[in-house]
Protein backbone atom coordinates (compact mmCIF):
# COMPACT_ATOMS: atom_id res chain seq x y z
CA UNK A 1 0.00 0.00 0.00
CA UNK A 2 2.55 2.09 0.78
CA UNK A 3 4.23 1.65 -2.37
CA UNK A 4 1.58 2.69 -4.23
CA UNK A 5 0.79 5.87 -2.55
CA UNK A 6 4.82 6.86 -3.12
CA UNK A 7 4.26 6.25 -6.89
CA UNK A 8 0.88 8.51 -6.79
CA UNK A 9 3.10 10.87 -5.44
CA UNK A 10 5.76 10.79 -7.71
CA UNK A 11 3.90 10.73 -10.70
CA UNK A 12 1.60 13.67 -9.78
CA UNK A 13 4.76 16.01 -8.82
CA UNK A 14 6.27 15.03 -12.46
CA UNK A 15 3.32 15.81 -14.06
CA UNK A 16 2.72 18.94 -12.41
CA UNK A 17 6.02 20.23 -13.52
CA UNK A 18 5.36 19.02 -16.72
CA UNK A 19 2.78 20.78 -16.99
CA UNK A 20 4.71 24.09 -15.32
CA UNK A 21 7.41 23.74 -17.95
CA UNK A 22 4.12 23.45 -20.82
CA UNK A 23 2.83 26.38 -19.59
CA UNK A 24 6.46 28.10 -20.18
CA UNK A 25 7.29 27.18 -23.62
CA UNK A 26 3.11 28.06 -24.20
CA UNK A 27 4.22 31.73 -23.24
CA UNK A 28 7.02 31.77 -24.99
CA UNK A 29 5.55 30.82 -28.00
CA UNK A 30 2.51 32.85 -27.46
CA UNK A 31 5.30 35.46 -27.09
CA UNK A 32 7.25 34.83 -30.33
CA UNK A 33 3.40 34.95 -32.08
CA UNK A 34 2.68 38.34 -30.92
CA UNK A 35 5.78 39.89 -31.83
CA UNK A 36 6.09 38.54 -35.32
CA UNK A 37 4.07 41.95 -36.03
CA UNK A 38 6.59 43.89 -34.75
CA UNK A 39 7.86 46.18 -38.13
CA UNK A 40 11.65 44.61 -37.46
CA UNK A 41 10.94 40.89 -37.04
CA UNK A 42 13.44 38.96 -39.57
CA UNK A 43 12.48 35.40 -40.97
CA UNK A 44 14.43 32.73 -41.55
CA UNK A 45 15.32 29.11 -42.35
CA UNK A 46 15.77 26.91 -38.84
CA UNK A 47 19.84 25.81 -38.88
CA UNK A 48 19.97 22.30 -40.78
CA UNK A 49 21.71 20.88 -37.80
CA UNK A 50 18.45 21.40 -35.79
CA UNK A 51 16.70 19.05 -38.49
CA UNK A 52 19.35 16.23 -37.41
CA UNK A 53 18.93 17.45 -33.63
CA UNK A 54 15.65 16.14 -34.58
CA UNK A 55 16.09 12.81 -35.73
CA UNK A 56 18.79 11.92 -32.63
CA UNK A 57 15.85 12.58 -29.85
CA UNK A 58 13.51 10.95 -32.26
CA UNK A 59 15.79 8.13 -31.85
CA UNK A 60 16.48 8.63 -28.38
CA UNK A 61 12.88 8.38 -27.73
CA UNK A 62 12.13 5.05 -29.48
CA UNK A 63 15.06 3.02 -28.20
CA UNK A 64 14.19 4.90 -24.33
CA UNK A 65 10.40 2.87 -25.20
CA UNK A 66 12.28 -0.07 -26.01
CA UNK A 67 14.28 -0.45 -23.15
CA UNK A 68 11.15 -0.23 -20.90
CA UNK A 69 9.93 -3.21 -23.02
CA UNK A 70 13.23 -5.33 -22.52
CA UNK A 71 13.20 -4.29 -18.67
CA UNK A 72 9.55 -5.71 -18.29
CA UNK A 73 10.69 -8.81 -20.45
CA UNK A 74 13.47 -9.34 -17.98
CA UNK A 75 16.56 -8.56 -20.28
CA UNK A 76 18.46 -5.90 -17.76
CA UNK A 77 21.39 -6.30 -20.14
CA UNK A 78 20.02 -5.43 -23.16
CA UNK A 79 17.93 -2.53 -21.34
CA UNK A 80 21.29 -0.98 -19.92
CA UNK A 81 22.59 -1.36 -23.80
CA UNK A 82 19.38 0.64 -25.16
CA UNK A 83 19.31 2.76 -22.23
CA UNK A 84 23.50 3.53 -23.55
CA UNK A 85 22.07 4.29 -26.62
CA UNK A 86 19.68 6.53 -25.62
CA UNK A 87 22.14 8.32 -23.61
CA UNK A 88 24.52 8.70 -26.90
CA UNK A 89 21.65 9.55 -29.25
CA UNK A 90 20.75 12.33 -26.47
CA UNK A 91 24.45 13.73 -26.54
CA UNK A 92 23.93 14.18 -30.34
CA UNK A 93 21.26 15.87 -30.31
CA UNK A 94 22.97 18.59 -28.34
CA UNK A 95 25.82 18.35 -30.15
CA UNK A 96 23.58 19.20 -33.02
CA UNK A 97 21.83 21.64 -31.42
CA UNK A 98 25.07 23.64 -30.61
CA UNK A 99 25.95 23.16 -33.74
CA UNK A 100 22.80 24.96 -35.26
CA UNK A 101 23.36 27.68 -32.91
CA UNK A 102 27.54 28.19 -34.32
CA UNK A 103 24.70 27.87 -37.57
CA UNK A 104 23.02 30.64 -36.72
CA UNK A 105 25.76 32.88 -35.46
CA UNK A 106 27.53 32.25 -39.05
CA UNK A 107 24.21 33.41 -40.71
CA UNK A 108 24.50 36.35 -38.66
CA UNK A 109 21.93 35.77 -36.31
CA UNK A 110 22.56 36.64 -33.05
CA UNK A 111 20.75 36.55 -29.27
CA UNK A 112 21.76 39.98 -28.42
CA UNK A 113 24.28 43.30 -29.82
CA UNK A 114 23.86 44.94 -32.48
CA UNK A 115 23.46 42.57 -34.95
CA UNK A 116 20.38 40.44 -33.31
CA UNK A 117 16.86 40.91 -33.93
CA UNK A 118 13.96 39.77 -32.45
CA UNK A 119 12.79 36.59 -34.33
CA UNK A 120 17.17 34.58 -33.88
CA UNK A 121 16.75 36.35 -29.80
CA UNK A 122 13.93 34.24 -29.31
CA UNK A 123 15.14 30.96 -31.04
CA UNK A 124 17.83 31.19 -28.75
CA UNK A 125 16.38 31.88 -25.94
CA UNK A 126 13.69 29.04 -26.74
CA UNK A 127 15.65 26.14 -27.50
CA UNK A 128 18.27 27.09 -25.23
CA UNK A 129 15.26 26.81 -22.28
CA UNK A 130 14.59 23.37 -23.93
CA UNK A 131 18.32 22.39 -23.80
CA UNK A 132 17.81 23.15 -19.76
CA UNK A 133 15.40 20.80 -19.94
CA UNK A 134 17.14 18.43 -22.09
CA UNK A 135 20.69 18.62 -19.63
CA UNK A 136 17.87 17.93 -16.53
CA UNK A 137 16.80 14.46 -18.40
CA UNK A 138 20.42 13.49 -19.17
CA UNK A 139 21.52 13.46 -15.66
CA UNK A 140 18.11 11.64 -15.20
CA UNK A 141 18.98 9.23 -17.91
CA UNK A 142 22.23 8.54 -16.19
CA UNK A 143 20.92 8.25 -13.06
CA UNK A 144 18.38 5.61 -14.61
CA UNK A 145 21.07 3.67 -16.64
CA UNK A 146 23.08 3.62 -13.64
CA UNK A 147 20.42 2.21 -11.66
CA UNK A 148 19.38 -0.43 -14.30
CA UNK A 149 23.35 -1.55 -14.66
CA UNK A 150 23.47 -2.05 -10.99
CA UNK A 151 20.27 -4.43 -10.81
CA UNK A 152 18.08 -1.68 -9.23
CA UNK A 153 15.37 -1.63 -11.67
CA UNK A 154 12.82 -4.65 -11.95
CA UNK A 155 9.82 -5.61 -13.78
CA UNK A 156 7.69 -5.55 -10.90
CA UNK A 157 9.96 -2.73 -9.36
CA UNK A 158 10.89 0.30 -12.04
CA UNK A 159 9.47 3.41 -10.66
CA UNK A 160 12.42 5.44 -11.45
CA UNK A 161 12.70 4.12 -14.60
CA UNK A 162 9.51 4.90 -15.51
CA UNK A 163 9.84 8.43 -14.00
CA UNK A 164 13.01 9.03 -15.93
CA UNK A 165 10.84 7.76 -19.46
CA UNK A 166 8.01 9.96 -18.89
CA UNK A 167 9.97 12.73 -18.50
CA UNK A 168 12.52 11.77 -21.65
CA UNK A 169 9.44 11.18 -23.96
CA UNK A 170 8.01 14.89 -22.22
CA UNK A 171 11.31 16.19 -23.64
CA UNK A 172 11.40 14.66 -26.82
CA UNK A 173 7.55 15.80 -27.36
CA UNK A 174 8.63 18.94 -26.45
CA UNK A 175 11.37 19.36 -29.04
CA UNK A 176 8.97 18.41 -31.49
CA UNK A 177 6.66 20.68 -31.04
CA UNK A 178 9.14 23.11 -30.93
CA UNK A 179 10.89 22.42 -34.28
CA UNK A 180 7.07 22.31 -35.90
CA UNK A 181 5.79 25.53 -35.05
CA UNK A 182 9.75 27.26 -36.03
CA UNK A 183 9.59 25.88 -38.99
CA UNK A 184 6.05 26.59 -40.02
CA UNK A 185 5.93 30.03 -37.86
CA UNK A 186 8.60 32.44 -39.22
Amino acid sequence: MEQVKKEKTFKQMLWVSMISMTMMFAGLTSAYVVSKAREDWVSFDLPSAFYISTLFIIGSSLSFMIAKRTLMAGDQGKTTSLLALTMLLGIGFIFYQFTGFGQLIDAGLYTTGKQSNVASSFLYVITGAHLLHIFAGMIVLATVLFRNATGKYTAASHLGFSLGAIFWHFVDALWIYLFVFFYFIR
